[in-house]
């Protein structure tokens, strides 16, 4: 067993990143892989040559779509910061920008105000909505397309979201989440329902969607898989 545990909401223990890629079923990002995306972008952000970024689901199946014709679009997130956010929140943010400038695709971007207040990490929904300004204009600040961009917030977006939530809630059993997540009894029952609500952006497009993340994210994606 390894001596450490990732989720999305804490990190416990010295993380082996190779053990990880084994535990979460993810796949390395391979040399070949980068050449693909040196060839279809015109050159490689230096997170992926420097294997900041070290592993993918279906890149390159991404990136056969892109060169045949059909495109793809961009969804990432981060929940409200209690300051400005720092390099760990910064870092998916400037590869999904530079997929979009390069790409020239469109990103959508959550802000989960009410996942912040479920996991406990807000004394209430007041401090939670300050945090959400400052965050929203902390991604502006990085230079997104703002003709190319949708930056929502879930309370306030949730009426687009619900229906679609509840067609994958039906999909996935509470067996699955506890195991991948590892939820117990002390749980919030919308911290249970919550990461059929993150798969939904997933869905936007008919088309494959790219999700810049830290490795710590990765549990929702293989859930929805």
């Amino acid at each position: 067993m390894p001596s450490f545990r990732v989720t999305p909401w804490e990190v416990e223990g010295v993380v082996d990143y190779g053990k990880l890629l084994e535990e979460f079923g993810a796949y390395e990002i391979t040399d070949e892989l980068l050449s693909l995306m040196r060839e279809a972008a015109g050159g490689l952000h230096a997170l992926l040559s420097r294997r900041v970024f070290y592993a993918h689901r279906d890149l390159d199946a991404v990136l056969r779509d892109y060169a045949e014709g059909r495109g793809f679009f961009l969804y990432t997130g981060i929940a409200p910061s209690r300051s400005t956010m720092h390099l760990g929140h910064v870092v998916p943010f400037i590869l999904t920008q530079w997929f979009q400038e390069r790409f020239k695709v469109n990103a959508y971007i959550m802000v989960p105000d009410e996942e912040k207040y479920l996991a406990k990490k807000a004394a209430n929904l007041r401090t939670v909505d300050e945090l959400v300004e400052r965050t929203i204009l902390d991604i502006i600040a990085l230079g997104f397309d703002p003709d190319r961009t949708f930056i929502f917030r879930d309370r306030e977006y949730i009426r687009h979201l619900y229906t679609a939530a509840v067609v994958v809630a039906r999909r996935i059993n509470w067996s699955l989440v506890k195991a991948v997540f590892g939820f117990d009894g002390e749980t919030s029952i919308g911290l249970i329902f919550y990461p059929a609500l993150q798969i939904v952006p997933t869905l936007f497009e008919r088309r494959r969607c790219l999700i810049p993340y830290g490795i710590d994210q990765d549990p929702y994606f293989r859930v929805q898989r």
